[in-house]
């Protein structure tokens, strides 16, 4: 193929990509329109080395393109509910998010109130646009960090058989839809097996071997019993990696271990921190068993010394002989991540309080493998073409251990990306 054909060819593939993510855009903003929240959930990249051994923590990055192609599938699952339960009004399997409770918002709404927003709850529409004013111009985290909590008071969204609630329970409270259902990953979800089983036999009008309403609906609450589980084990796997990560370092020389911090909510001994270079979450205390406290006021050597601890409703204070040291809500501080080891019970991952300043680091940019935008994506496509001609000129020795393995080139790498970004879907 001569270059001006590829050159054809990659301007229709960017004039597709361009279209896509404009239906896209469209889809969401309509959503968005109806009262959906956005979330904000914490997923941690466990990249290993050659070894297998792990060599880094990152959080996810979501790109534009994996919101496209998640776009499109809450839109394929609407559309599939709607004629399910069009069809099959009494045994059809739907998921629904119910109404959170007020009393859940309590922390969000206290917190945001440290930074002078305020949040209503009332509806899904007026807490998605409290939330889009909570804009610190100074940290970026501060948005993070309030959607984080308002995903925490969510309650959970689970599967069920349309005979069992009634029909104005079928809602999705955060996609904002009136029915929807889970159909676009059959390989990895039973419940998408069973909606495209009822689908076809919409379709062809087939009403035979139907599953009966009472057994669908148990069959949903094992699936939500096992997705409930498989959440838990996610967890504790996530826990699992971060101990293994930061075992066999030494807190006190290595520079990973020793991070900024975000105070996340006061407690009466200490305060939670996020952490954002590694999406970890954790406690730090500013007061131990016997009643010492943790001063920092010189820089780099925090002592425990006697002193007394005031809380307020944003703020906790530390008062020593020598020193007072507030910290707020929101504040950054410098932590040191270790490792408390345990013969009886399993590894904790500790947090110990640096300084009361930001951490000052070198930023370093990760390369992240995929496509986050058009441009992209015809650049990796151009490049792959590149390559193979530049190979035609020289040696086509092979190489033995790649033989019969699957190819390494830049297409294998972008359709492996695109396959890893189509298996995210919101819930």
């Amino acid at each position: 193929m001569d270059a001006m054909s590829v050159e054809i060819r990659m301007q229709r593939l960017k004039w597709c990509v361009d279209k896509l993510m404009d239906v896209a855009r469209h889809l969401k903003a309509n959503r968005v329109k109806g009262g959906a929240v956005q979330l904000e959930g914490l997923e941690v990249k466990v990249e290993l080395n050659e070894e297998q051994e792990i060599e880094n923590l990152i959080p996810k990055q979501t790109m534009e393109i994996h919101e496209t192609i998640a776009e499109c599938m809450i839109f394929a699952n609407h559309w599939v509910a709607k004629k399910i339960v069009e069809t099959y009004p009494l045994c059809s399997l739907l998921r629904y998010h119910p109404l959170p409770r007020q009393d859940h918002f309590q922390q969000l709404v206290e917190s945001a109130k440290a930074k002078g927003f305020e949040i209503d709850t009332s509806t899904s529409k007026s807490l998605a646009d409290s939330l889009d004013i909570c804009v610190d111009d100074v940290d970026v985290n501060v948005n993070r960090m309030l959607r984080s909590l308002a995903t925490k008071a969510m309650s959970n969204a689970l599967y069920f058989s349309t005979g069992s609630l009634p029909r104005d329970q079928f809602f999705h409270y955060g996609l904002a839809l009136d029915c929807y259902t889970h159909f676009t990953s059959p390989i990895r979800r039973y419940a998408d097996v069973i909606v495209h089983r009822l689908l076809m036999a919409a379709v062809e009008g087939n009403n035979n071997n139907l599953i009966v309403n009472k057994e669908l609906q148990e069959i949903c609450e094992h699936i939500n019993n096992k997705h409930r589980a498989s959440q838990h084990a996610q967890k504790d796997s996530q826990e699992l990696f971060q101990t293994v990560f930061f075992k066999d370092k030494d807190a006190e020389v290595d520079e990973c271990c020793t991070v900024d911090a975000i105070i996340e909510s006061i407690r009466s001994n200490g305060f939670l921190v996020f952490i954002p270079r590694y999406g970890m979450k954790g406690a730090v205390f500013l007061q131990d068993k016997n009643g010492l406290v943790l001063d920092v006021s010189e820089k780099n050597n925090p002592t425990w010394t006697s002193g007394s601890i005031s809380r307020s409703e944003f703020t906790i204070t530390v008062a020593t002989m020598t020193s007072s040291t507030c910290y707020a809500l929101f504040d950054h501080v410098t932590v040191r991540i270790s490792v408390q080891l345990s013969h009886s019970h399993s590894h904790n991952i500790k947090y110990e309080l640096v300084s009361n300043k930001q951490h000052e680091e070198i930023q370093t940019s990760q390369a992240h493998k995929g496509c986050s935008n058009v441009q992209d994506v015809v650049s990796a496509v151009k490049e792959m073409h590149t390559d193979n001609e530049d190979g035609k000129d020289k040696s086509t020795t092979k190489q033995p251990c790649n033989e019969f393995s699957q190819s390494n080139s830049n297409m294998y790498q972008l359709l492996s990306n695109f396959r890893l970004m189509a298996l995210q879907e919101c819930s």
